[in-house]
């Protein structure tokens, strides 16, 4: 389970129904609840999401003259 840092209750606890999410920036994070008071708790992952194209694009050819 990941920890998190809990604001209302000032103190690291691990993150109960954690979803790992893609935030616009292109970072990842993990959303859930703090399992005492059940405040909502988010924690930034490092690194970006890697988006690695499916098929490389076909080089282009120029017309011989």
């Amino acid at each position: 389970m990941p920890e998190g840092y809990c604001v209302k209750c000032k103190a690291k606890k691990e993150i109960v129904e954690a979803v790992e999410e893609t935030m616009k920036n292109g970072r990842k994070a993990i959303k859930g609840k703090c399992p005492t008071c059940g405040t909502v708790m988010f924690k930034i992952l490092g690194g970006k999401a890697v988006n690695t194209p499916a098929t490389p694009a076909p080089a282009k050819t120029s017309p011989a003259n």
